[in-house]
């Protein structure tokens, strides 16, 4: 079988009985094959993440996140930089003969043609986004053994139109899944702040929290202590905060190896979505959202 990617890793670890396949789907995504196996391995156990690290994630747009520790991971708009080349390819793909179910008429070659060039730059960007929150993920999952994230109302946050290809863009739902399951493979936790949480209305310094925070403020000033602070970073800076103040209240959120949700004391969210979990239960959640960013 002859693949486009290395496969020597697999190779190796068949030839010395450390893997064992279990199966394989083949499958056509954006005019190639892919081939995913399952495969049984014995592999050593992961070094695990330094447990006292505690590290707050804010995700948005202007930045795809920003960290408690400061640093600042710019976002890299792969659909936008793209989004000349798509249009283009697709009011080519609209001048050809294409197919008709209603008349039975099968579409021309080159409309093939065109539907598979189409198929091949959005699976790029596809692919670049993938890659670059593997990257990020993997690194924050190595690097702390806590990791805190927002609870964000994605679906509610794509019904702006106008911030809706941005978000989509930037893969937030992705990024959370993949820091459930990397935490868990190196022995840390994930915690993912109530939805209510104020975040961004926080003081990190002081904890006075403002009644209003505009979305056009960038910067965050506190009337009370006088800080200063770009609005993500004292975001970051109260989730990663989030995290002692829960350990210390909560016990069954120190467990390892979860994706826990907290909440503030005092407030019940009265609806949860399908699919999430109070504090305490452990397992995957899957993404959800808040529409400040």
């Amino acid at each position: 079988m002859k693949l486009h990617e290395s496969s020597r890793k697999l190779a190796r670890r068949l030839e010395a009985g450390t893997a064992r396949i279990m199966s394989a789907t083949l499958r056509r995504d954006g005019g190639r094959w892919h081939v995913a196996f399952t495969v049984q391995v014995e592999r050593r156990d992961r070094a695990p993440a330094p447990p006292g690290s505690v590290v707050g994630v804010d995700v948005g747009i202007t930045h795809l996140a920003v960290l408690s520790t400061g640093e600042v991971i710019p976002n890299p708009r792969h659909l936008s930089k793209t989004q000349n080349r798509l249009r283009r390819l697709g009011r080519a793909l609209s001048r050809k003969t294409g197919p008709d179910r209603r008349s039975g008429q099968r579409p021309s070659q080159r409309w093939q043609r065109a539907a598979a060039r189409l198929g091949r730059a959005h699976a790029r960007v596809s692919n670049l986004r993938r890659d670059g929150l593997h990257k990020l993920t993997t690194r924050l999952a190595a690097m702390h053994g806590t990791v805190v994230v927002e609870d964000l109302n994605v679906a509610g946050m794509l019904a702006n139109r106008r911030l809706a290809r941005h978000i989509a863009d930037a893969g937030f739902a992705e990024f959370r899944r993949q820091l459930a399951y990397k935490t868990a493979w190196n022995g840390g936790r994930l915690l993912v702040a109530d939805r209510w949480y104020p975040s961004s209305k926080t003081c990190s310094g002081c904890g006075a929290v403002k009644t209003k925070l505009a979305l056009s403020e960038r910067t965050y000033t506190c009337q009370a202590c006088g800080l200063i602070l770009d609005r993500d970073a004292n975001a970051a800076r109260n989730l990663a905060a989030l995290a002692a103040k829960t350990t210390a209240g909560s016990g069954p959120v120190a467990a390892r190896g979860a994706d826990h949700k907290t909440r503030p004391s005092g407030q019940v969210a009265k609806k949860r979505e399908p699919g999430t979990a109070p504090a305490g239960k452990t397992g995957t959640v899957p993404p959800q959202g808040q529409d400040c960013l």
